[in-house]
């Protein structure tokens, strides 16, 4: 592969809609939400063999089968929305949710050509299995440039950068009242809220350290969200809006300190409302730090793909909420426009 890049953001700040530019490129190998579709387990030590590896990816995720089960409109699980082999009832292979539908109008095939290969790989750290992956990956579609994308990402920042040193990190961003309001409205960052009003209450920093004890604390609205007792019903409470603003401020200023860490030539931030305003300008800068060319017809088609109708969303709230958001991530917008002024080459 000629290089390896990761795209890390809050979520809700246009990287699904840049992963399906990508997607559209003829070098880029675009891997939607493979390494949160992997989560926690997404780095295991030692060396496991090529089926260990293989279980990992092949294992179901039980929490979004659950939420898939139940209906729960989460737009990034591809496989549900099609008649496949697998089924949130019998469980749907962690890589086959949201990863391979996006390569493959054939996820089913796709997953088969898989097992018949990775499992018999040799035993070696995770991090080498993942690029013999990109690589395997890349032969079959033609693709010579990898870019990775999870959805609330930054939190791996450092670990990205550790496991795979010769990768570069595009950090994508969204203005803040627009990115909240738009995780108010998402399943998946209203159980983030509530995760974190868990963690606030009995001091773990995350969900599995929980304690029989904290678990019989809980309060039985929260007790609804952990593993194993989870109820959907339990996300359509109202949660506040400033919860969301703290969450994507409190994001920001972590991920802007840990990419300041980093060499300038591996990190490039890219901001949303910038790329769906100048959509060619951006997309060939990109295309510049991830080594592909400025392809034209990729241009174009890109063009095309991006809505613009999502900027300024939060405009549209009462003033006075609007105000308070904006009082909200004001610390991350500062911590943005530094970063913004240290765009690499």
């Amino acid at each position: 592969m000629r290089s390896l890049n990761f795209v890390v953001g809050t979520g809700r700040c246009g990287s699904t809609a840049l992963s399906r530019v990508l997607a559209g490129h003829p070098d880029v190998l675009s891997l939607n939400e493979l390494f949160a579709s992997l989560a926690p387990g997404t780095f295991p030590p030692g060396s496991p063999t090529g089926a260990e590896f293989w279980q990992l990816l092949a294992e179901p995720n039980p929490f979004f089968d659950a939420m898939a089960r139940e209906r729960t409109r989460v737009p990034e699980f591809l496989y549900p929305r099609a008649p496949g082999r697998f089924s949130p009832e019998t469980g749907i292979p962690a890589i086959a949710m949201m990863v391979l539908p996006h390569l493959s109008t054939e996820p089913d095939a796709l997953f088969d050509e898989l097992a018949g290969q990775v499992p018999s790989w040799p035993a070696r750290p995770v991090t080498e299995h993942y690029a013999a992956l990109f690589a395997l990956l890349g032969r079959r579609f033609g693709r010579t440039t990898v870019v990775e994308r999870s959805g609330f990402s930054l939190q791996w920042i450092g670990t990205l950068a550790d496991h795979f040193p010769a990768a570069r990190l595009v950090h994508m961003f969204r203005d803040g009242p627009d990115c909240a309001l738009s995780m108010s409205r998402h399943p998946g960052f209203r159980l983030v809220v509530l995760e974190n009003r868990i963690k606030a209450l009995t001091g773990v920093r995350a969900i599995p350290e929980l304690s029989p004890a904290d678990v019989a604390a809980l309060p039985p609205e929260l007790a609804k969200v952990l593993p194993g007792r989870f109820d959907p019903a339990v996300l359509e409470q109202p949660l506040p809006l400033t919860e969301f603003a703290e969450l994507w401020t409190e994001q920001i200023r972590d991920a802007v300190a840990d990419l300041a860490e980093l060499p300038a030539e591996r990190r490039y931030p890219i901001g949303y409302e910038d790329l769906v305003a100048h959509p060619r300008a951006e997309l060939a800068r990109l295309a510049a730090f991830l080594d592909v060319d400025p392809d034209p017809g990729w241009l174009a088609t890109a063009e095309k793909q991006l809505d613009r109708n999502r900027v300024g969303a939060a405009a549209a709230l009462p003033a006075a909420e609007f105000d308070r958001l904006r009082e909200l991530c004001e610390p991350g917008r500062h911590a943005l426009q530094a970063q913004r002024t240290e765009v690499a080459p």
